[in-house]
């Protein structure tokens, strides 16, 4: 929901009633993932999507309905063997999606779509699966700790609440949570669904070469903010990079101690240099960051190892390394090998295997992943 925050903000102010439908969990190739949502106005405005057309006009006339009755609900769609084109996820896969009216209050979520479309970092944890009377409750939580609104469920369900809203926020995820009806982590008999608005994740891009040109192209295709960081004036200008957000002529490492990173950034070295490599690297692998990769041959690879461990870097640390940067796609081009690098990114982020899909008999579409320790 939290994805329309523009649009359904413009209508709270003007005063509209509408409905929300959100993905609130999936099963098997499910095309949309948890958080996804069909927004729909009085006047039978529509905006989103929840399953890429499979069941839009169900879930369309059930915000509607919503509309006239006031009840939040939470409905199941999914294959229909005897007719694949009836109303079912024609995908094999299930959906559940939870119908939400807003026709003045709910100040929580008001709240939660104001921050989030001034892109103000915010997590909203609502209710989906629970007790009756605690369906679709909602907790507003910031990152400061700071909270608006309440799951009624009583403090310490809020507070179990609030602690894992900001560790998915932190990183930028959203997903559900299990929680026992006293608040405790156990899960039990409370799901929420988290979302989480953030500003867009980092990527990093060191070294002002062909290869970065195209990597930032990938970057910027895929979300991030990118920044292309060298320590030569000549080759770091805009002329060369137009579509990085950002352009920074500094020492690599130097640059990387004084900017912001976190949980969701990922570190690409490209300059295979060793008077940059090693003093970037060695302050790489310690932040706790999402990705950190390296270009070179497996020469480079080598003698680069051999270097960051002279330097102090453990061998725990030395593991984060991805390098040779990339995925094995027998690359060639600039083009052809940031394809590479920015598959591996999303294999890294969503626990892939980067192996063909063809005859794996693995699901298509994974469970997503809470943050792990780093």
């Amino acid at each position: 929901m939290l994805d329309l925050a523009g649009p359904l903000r413009e209508w709270i102010e003007e005063g509209r009633g509408f409905a929300v439908a959100t993905v609130v969990a999936v099963g098997g190739s499910a095309p949309r993932p948890p958080g996804a949502a069909l927004a729909v106005s009085a006047d039978g405005t529509a905006l989103g999507s929840v399953s890429g057309g499979c069941v839009e006009g169900a879930v369309y006339d059930l915000c509607l309905q919503a509309l006239q009755d006031g009840e939040t609900l939470v409905e199941r769609f999914g294959y229909s063997d005897e007719d694949a084109f009836a109303v079912g996820l024609t995908c094999g896969g299930t959906i559940d999606v939870m119908i939400t009216p807003f026709a003045g209050g709910r100040s929580a979520e008001s709240a939660a779509l104001a921050a989030a479309a001034r892109s103000e970092p915010v997590a909203l944890a609502r209710v989906v699966r629970g007790p009756s009377g605690l369906l679709g409750r909602a907790l507003l939580v910031r990152p400061d700790g700071s909270s608006d609104g309440g799951l009624g469920g009583g403090p310490e369900l809020d507070r179990a609440a609030l602690d894992r809203a900001r560790a998915l926020l932190d990183t930028g995820r959203t997903g559900t949570v299990e929680l026992s009806e006293d608040g405790s982590h156990c899960p039990g008999g409370v799901t929420l669904l988290v979302e989480s608005a953030a500003p867009p994740p980092r990527m990093i891009v060191f070294g002002a070469i062909d290869f970065a040109a195209a990597l930032v192209r990938a970057g910027t295709f895929l979300g991030y903010h990118v920044t292309v960081c060298d320590a030569r004036p000549v080759f770091a200008t805009k002329a060369r990079f137009p579509q990085a957000d950002e352009i920074v002529v500094d020492w690599p490492d130097r640059y990387l101690r004084r900017t912001e990173t976190d949980g969701r950034t990922v570190l690409c070295v490209l300059t295979h240099d060793a008077k940059f490599d090693i003093p970037l690297l060695t302050e790489a692998l310690r932040l706790p960051v999402a990705y950190v990769g390296a270009m070179g041959s497996r020469r480079t690879h080598e003698d680069r190892n051999r270097r960051l461990r002279d330097a102090g870097v453990s061998e725990r640390e030395l593991a984060r390394l991805r390098s040779p940067i990339g995925l094995d796609l027998g690359a060639r081009t600039p083009e052809e090998t940031a394809v590479s690098i920015a598959a591996e990114i999303v294999a890294v982020r969503h626990g892939g295997t980067g192996a063909p899909l063809t005859g794996s008999g693995r699901p298509i579409h994974r469970t997503a992943r809470e943050p792990q320790p780093v």
